[in-house]
């Protein structure tokens, strides 16, 4: 008797350690959401869209936290470092396949050390100016910055981002110089273009459409190769004069890796079903942007592919690694 009493403590104390998860489902306390850069730039407008969407499909608070700095490789690297258990969550952007040619060191790889869940948006940057310039087109504008080679900035969301090396494409293709004035995220460099500290940037269009539409920023063109969803007025580069340009940027969801296999799959059909909403579908669109929802996998392949094409591009536009 005493034997089968002890067994039985002992498979009651074994049972009261199992880990939590295996206790109860995912999620059973709130989801910290990973913003790696400033508030009111394209990836923390689209990590707020989807926050009360994923609250509502999880049960749970999303918690939409700005992590920028370093090419948003702080960010990066809190959700590369944090426990694989489904409450750190990266809002991923382009930086991630553009960093490992930027820079000499980056903490963390994200191809080894991030799970892939879904990519959520795709978009076009715009290459866009001040009013008070006097280029009313692509071609005006090419005039005017050629004429004042190394004599006008433009401004960047940070060294290495996607608007920072769309327009190092744009400088190279249209034979401009024109000196760079890097920001910690979209948000606070086009707040610095509307107020006319900066005269020209290529943000993202969730950042730049707002204004556009209330005229307090002059759009010459976007980069993708087809005019962006809800600006169809807007010309891309390419038909603007510029033939061949292309640049587009991304925003995806990543967990740190050897995250559960079922809680990825659990919030890849989050994102998937947020991104379906008929209302988030409209807001991004009608900014510019187009919702996705791929698979971990195709995310993950897509990953791959962009990391070596951007690669090929900065050794090919002479951009030395910092």
């Amino acid at each position: 008797m005493n034997k089968i009493k002890y067994l039985l403590i002992f498979i009651g104390l074994t049972g009261m350690t199992l880990p939590a998860s295996a206790q109860s489902p995912y999620p059973t306390r709130a989801v910290r959401l990973i913003v790696p850069s400033s508030p009111g730039g394209g990836t923390d407008i689209s990590a707020r869209i989807l926050a009360p969407q994923l609250t509502q499909f999880l049960g749970q608070q999303v918690v939409v936290e700005n992590r920028p700095g370093a090419g948003t490789m702080i960010g990066g690297e809190a959700v590369a470092r944090a426990a694989p258990d489904g409450y750190t969550l990266l809002m991923g952007i382009s930086t991630l396949a553009i960093n490992p040619a930027m820079y000499k060191k980056v903490p963390y790889d994200a191809l080894k050390d991030l799970a892939p869940i879904s990519q959520a948006v795709a978009l076009s940057n715009v290459l866009v100016i001040h009013p008070s310039l006097p280029s009313r087109n692509l071609k005006e504008f090419v005039a005017f910055a050629r004429a004042r080679p190394g004599q006008i900035n433009f401004a960047s969301a940070g060294v290495g981002t996607s608007p920072h090396l769309s327009m190092e494409l744009f400088l190279v293709l249209a034979n401009l110089k024109m000196l760079h004035v890097p920001y910690k995220g979209s948000g606070p460099g086009v707040t610095d273009l509307i107020a006319g500290h900066v005269p020209v940037m290529m943000p993202n269009m969730l950042s730049a459409q707002p204004h556009i539409k209330s005229g307090r920023i002059r759009a010459l063109g976007v980069t993708g190769t087809k005019r962006a969803p809800g600006a169809d007025d807007i010309p891309t580069i390419a038909e603007a004069g510029l033939p061949g340009y292309e640049a587009v940027q991304w925003y995806g969801v990543l967990a740190p890796a050897a995250t559960p296999r079922d809680i990825i799959t659990k919030l890849h059909a989050g994102v998937v079903r947020a991104l379906q909403n008929p209302d988030v579908r409209q807001r991004l669109l009608n900014d510019g942007a187009e919702p996705v929802g791929s698979s971990p996998e195709e995310f993950a392949a897509y990953l791959r592919s962009e990391t070596t094409k951007w690669a090929r591009v900065i050794k090919a536009a002479g951009i030395q690694p910092e």
